[in-house]
């Protein structure tokens, strides 16, 4: 058994280096679900190829997206359509975001990147009266329900990346191509953090190694 593991391990490796699929993207219409119809604005953190912020600005009046990575940044602009109501910049998340409230602010495997109490207290500052905050995040296993979790999204990614790809071989899809770094910090440390920072905030374990969590502001500026 434990000679078969790694060469079960390496096997599925070279199946998803020729199979990829965007395990981030999956969640864009989950988070399009829990948004108003229209809103004024919306901020994406950690941005990337600009996929969620283009699907933002089907509902939004102006999207704004940030990214550290200035190769990605540019990828995005390339790919959104001239006229179109979103922006990227190049930036740290918690110093560069530009000035004002924002009635949606989106994170997407990016929070893990920073120091989470701190993030989320940022973001919290800049959400309007009435805003919804959604992160879809990383943590590292650590619970028995965590690798059970992560046993049954084994089989499930295999299916999704055959279907995506209609079976063939893929390139990598260009939001995959920013860097990455893996989470190290455990899901119940995550909900603890957040929940000091944003109580009430709704936090779920969910496939394909992510978590995700929707806290709305109160009406009130002091909520």
């Amino acid at each position: 058994m434990t000679a078969v593991l790694p060469r079960l391990l390496r096997a599925l490796d070279r199946f998803h280096a020729t199979h990829p699929w965007d395990h981030n993207a999956h969640y864009h219409r989950w988070i399009l679900r829990r948004l108003p119809g229209r809103f004024t604005g919306a901020l994406d953190v950690g941005s990337g190829s600009g996929d969620l912020a283009r699907l933002l600005a089907t509902r939004a009046g102006a999207v704004h997206g940030i990214d550290i990575d200035p190769a990605i940044v540019e990828r995005a602009r390339e790919r959104t359509a001239p006229g179109a109501p979103v922006t990227f910049s190049v930036g740290d998340a918690l110093e560069d975001v530009p000035s004002g409230l924002y009635d949606v602010i989106t994170c997407v495997a990016t929070v893990h990147h920073l120091p989470l109490g701190e993030a989320l207290t940022h973001f919290r500052r800049l959400l309007a009266p009435g805003g919804t905050l959604i992160v879809v995040g990383l943590y590292r296993p650590r619970s028995l329900s965590d690798h059970l979790i992560d046993a049954v999204a084994l089989p499930s990614n295999i299916a999704m990346a055959w279907i995506k790809n209609r079976g063939r071989r893929a390139p990598r899809p260009v939001a995959m191509t920013a860097p990455t770094r893996p989470a190290t910090t455990a899901f119940p440390d995550i909900v603890r953090d957040a929940r000091h920072v944003l109580p009430g905030a709704r936090l779920r374990r969910r496939l394909f190694w992510r978590y995700t969590l929707v806290w709305k502001r109160g009406p009130s500026p002091a909520e």
